[in-house]
């Protein structure tokens, strides 16, 4: 029993929660609700919100009038009302079950609990009591015990009813409190009753204890018997031991605690003798009983039990023939149907108390529930589909036209197979929220299956039967929380699976992602083929490199890069600024933010590719303008600004995060800016620093490098050597570096770096620092470069460029091969970048330095460059060109 706590005083008028089934809710006691009527749900609908704000919220629980009560009389049989066990309230959560008293009242007879509540049947007490815990029930338990909420109160104090304030949609009473009053020490007749009650208590834990209860339970009961006050003790027996609704609300009238005690303990001095009568008389049947009428006694017991209990049904019988409807409903395939019937006729056999009973039940039940039938139709609008995609995300245009492409063929053929997509890209960048997208727009049902840190082979195909608590894999379990076999299924981090010693899940993707294979998809568990080639599976990744070979082979990659920072000015304006508006509980006049504003957020705020950063960035302004908004509203005469301007947006988040690190880089010999491609799909800037010292001609390699880009130093600095002469940086015989060792190192020395695309950018810082000339400002350059000084093409570039337009670079030296990757860039892009396209080294030197080192080299006829493909000839120099792509 929960001790009483003081939470302040208990409101004049209190909402009325009605309780039925004969259930009485006392002070310092603890009940379980489950709230399904429709105007106490209504009741509810307010106080969850309420709750969530304060939750030291109280409600008044009224107990129902006792109707007429129907005695029941003794069997012919000579059977004892053992037949029937009523479910005590145990402590700290632990509920036993003991035999009630005989002739107790039936369960509010004739209350099926739709009926709405009349005022005449309220009593004219309760309990003012706390919510300790709400919860929302969801669909599944809601169906299960017919509640929408859960509800759990914490008795305080009496209270009588004056008058009801309020009848609809719910009631509400104004009420008169009785606390607790104080016990007089004096009084030694109330001192001796107190002593008689706790010696009875004793006697009903010694009767219990044979009942086989835990003894931590005995324990903690004994414990209270000597440390629980006098009234509250009274309490708590009243709410254990077996008795009548008039009995119970005869004590919960009783303000005055003398009378009280002397009620309860007459009432339990009477449970303690019929429990040892019946305890006797128990042990006396069970040693005549032999073993099959023991059996038929035990059943005609459990019985009982759930009739009190409000369990009880039509019977097994009634639930295999359901089972039995509902499988030849579910429209199973021939394998799936043979399978059924003869699980079926197996499960007529059992005895239900049997363990495998349970199991084979389960399994029907699966198998009745899944949608082999079921279907959704898909919305065959193209026009439509393209403005729920275009209403949803900006930009994006490969992946849409794919959509629009799947969704034309499809409404040109009917019996198409589902694509299996998978979007690559970092993190932040809508792949998930895309497929929710794809689902509106195709009118199909969405579901999402994380597989990030999965290990288990089971979690995808299921695990068999013959294992205690089996359940079909994710897959199948989708299927049924979808209910049709057409949904599209997005599976979410499928780069970040993993592999131990119970199987490999990524190989058990192979055949849920095989067109060819998927129409006969085997769970273990269910042990029948299940058709999901009509399911639409969406796959996400960051780095397609850690996805096995076989299983990427099977899906159709599309690359998402990151957002350029006019996209992110169109996400935010249109997206993201009126999400946080709305969560923020603003509206659009409250908080007005300029175009010039959000993308400063964006530029000064954020270094990303996705918007999550800028997003959180918003909200922050947001957080702050309603902290404005509320004050003004307690403060009058205060004036509340919904315009945010540069400065009062570096009032909210500070000073800029990220300033011009290229500026800040670009004047010093030996730094260059190069251009990476992060694991994460995603690019970013790389800065290369070389320095010299007095040594011995040894070369210096820092910040976690790997085996590739470790060659192209080495590759770069021999280039340097033997070209050292022509380039002017030494005279004829004599070394560059006789007498200097070179150091060369990446910053960010804690991230590991590898490939072959810094080569000439190595080799550009190597010349600048034995030239002591610095790179031209906000340059960039990728490229891999070899002994003779070509410039070979590299991968990633849209990534790459993206990256160096959102950390400020105006010029990118690429390999000349690589000029054709310039059509993916979106032109606001290369309208603000200046591309130049190297065949060699020396293109790359005279490019990157404002006064090129070339001293004693001129560019030769066979190797002058040429302009790439589909960029005019009009805009080619002998050095650069300019983009008009």
């Amino acid at each position: 029993m929960a001790p009483v706590k003081s939470i302040g005083e208990v409101p004049k008028v209190l909402p009325i929660i009605p309780t039925r089934n004969n259930r009485v809710l006392l002070p310092g006691i603890v009940i379980r609700l489950q709230i399904g009527r429709k105007e106490t749900t209504y009741l509810c609908d307010q106080l969850w919100l309420q709750h969530a704000r304060n939750p030291n919220t109280i409600v008044g629980c009224v107990p129902l009038k006792p109707r007429v009560e129907v005695p029941k009389p003794p069997g012919k049989d000579g059977s004892t009302p053992l037949a029937s066990v009523h479910t005590v309230p145990a402590l700290s959560g632990t509920r036993f079950t003991r035999p009630p008293r005989a002739g107790s009242a039936p369960t509010q007879n004739g209350d099926d609990g739709r009926r709405p509540v009349d005022e005449a049947e309220l009593f004219g007490w309760g309990v003012a009591a706390r919510i300790i815990n709400f919860k929302k029930n969801i669909a599944s338990e809601t169906k299960l015990t017919g509640g929408k909420y859960t509800v759990t109160l914490e008795g305080i104090s009496r209270f009588k009813v004056e008058k009801y304030t309020k009848i609809t949609p719910y009631y509400e009473a104004a009420i008169t409190e009785y606390p607790e009053a104080d016990l007089e020490k004096n009084d030694t007749e109330l001192q001796a009753i107190i002593l008689n009650l706790r010696t009875s208590g004793h006697e009903l834990a010694n009767v219990l204890s044979q009942l086989q209860l835990p003894s931590t339970v005995l324990s903690q009961l004994r414990q209270m018997l000597d440390s629980t006050p006098a009234g509250q003790l009274a309490d708590l027996f009243a709410s254990m031991i077996d008795l009548s609704m008039d009995e119970k609300l005869q004590i919960l009238e009783m303000v005055d605690t003398k009378a009280r005690i002397s009620r309860t303990l007459e009432l339990l001095t009477r449970q303690v003798q019929v429990l040892k009568i019946s305890q006797k008389l128990q042990t006396t049947v069970e040693s005549k009983l032999g073993k099959k009428q023991r059996e038929f006694f035990l059943r005609q017991q459990l019985d009982a039990i759930k009739k009190e209990l409000g369990e009880s049904d039509d019977g097994e019988e009634d639930e295999v023939a359901d089972l039995g409807t509902r499988i030849s409903d579910a429209k199973l395939p021939e394998e799936a149907s043979k399978a059924a019937n003869r699980e079926l006729r197996r499960l007529k056999r059992m005895n239900p108390s049997m363990a495998e009973y349970q199991v084979v039940r389960t399994y029907l039940e699966w198998l009745s529930e899944l949608p082999w039938e079921t279907h959704t139709e898909d919305v065959m609008d193209i026009a439509r589909a393209r403005q729920q995609l275009d209403e949803d995300h900006f930009g994006l245009e490969k992946v849409k036209i794919r959509i629009l492409e799947y969704l034309a063929v499809r409404k040109l053929k009917q019996d198409l197979k589902g694509p299996i997509l998978c979007f690559i890209g970092p993190p932040g960048v809508g792949k998930t929220s895309l497929g929710k997208s794809l689902a509106n727009a195709l009118g199909r049902k969405f579901h999402r299956i994380s597989l990030g840190g999965v290990r288990d082979e089971a979690e995808i195909r299921g695990h068999r039967r013959t294992y205690i608590g089996a359940l079909p894999g994710r897959i199948v379990q989708g299927m049924r929380r979808c209910g049709v076999n057409n949904p599209v299924v997005l599976l979410d981090e499928i780069d970040k699976l993993g592999h131990d010693s119970r199987g490999d899940p990524s190989s058990a993707l192979l055949e849920v992602l095989d067109p060819e294979q998927n129409s006969s998809f085997t769970d273990h568990y269910m042990n029948v083929a299940f058709d999901l080639s009509n399911v639409l599976f969406v796959a996400t990744a960051n780095d397609g490199d850690t996805i096995p070979g076989p299983l990427l082979d099977r899906m159709e990659v599309i690359r998402i890069p990151g957002y350029t920072f006019d996209e992110k000015l169109h996400i935010a304006e249109r997206h993201l600024l009126p999400k946080q508006i709305r969560g923020h509980g603003l509206d659009e006049s409250s908080v007005q933010i300029p175009s010039d504003v959000l993308l400063k957020v964006a530029t000064g705020y954020t270094r990303e590719a996705g918007v999550r950063s800028l997003e959180r960035e918003i909200g922050a302004v947001c957080r702050a303008l309603a902290v404005e908004l509320a004050d003004s509203r307690e403060k009058p005469g205060t004036i509340f600004e919904p315009v945010v301007d540069m400065g009062r947006l570096e009032r909210i988040l500070g000073p800029e995060r990220y300033d011009d690190e290229v500026a800040e880089r670009s004047n010093i010999p030996g730094v260059v800016t190069g251009l990476a491609w992060t694991a994460s799909g995603a690019g970013g800037l790389l800065f290369i620093e070389a320095t010299q010292m007095p040594g011995h001609g040894v070369l210096h390699l820092t910040g976690k490098l790997g085996d590739v880009i470790k060659e192209s130093a080495q590759i770069a600095l021999t280039w340097v050597r033997a070209n050292a002469h022509k380039l002017g940086l030494s005279k004829a015989g004599v070394s560059v570096i006789d007498g200097q060792d070179i150091h060369i190192h990446l910053p960010a020395g804690a991230i590991p770096k590898d490939g072959p695309s810094a080569g000439i950018t190595i080799v550009t810082s190597l010349v600048s620092l034995l030239s002591h000339r610095p790179v031209r400002d906000h340059t960039a350059m990728t490229g891999e470069v070899t002994l003779r000084g070509l410039v070979l093409p590299v991968g990633g570039v849209k990534e790459k460029v993206l990256a160096a337009h959102r950390g400020g670079i105006r010029r990118i030296i690429l390999p000349f091969r690589n000029a054709n990757d310039l059509s993916e860039v979106p032109a606001n892009v290369r309208d603000e970048i200046e591309f130049v396209f190297a065949k060699t080294v020396d293109d790359v030197l005279q490019a990157a330095f404002d006064e090129p080192p070339l001293l004693e080299v001129t560019q030769s006829p066979e190797r002058e460059m040429q302009p790439a493909a589909g960029i005019s000839s009009d805009t080619a120099s002998h050095v650069y060109l300019r983009s008009s792509l």
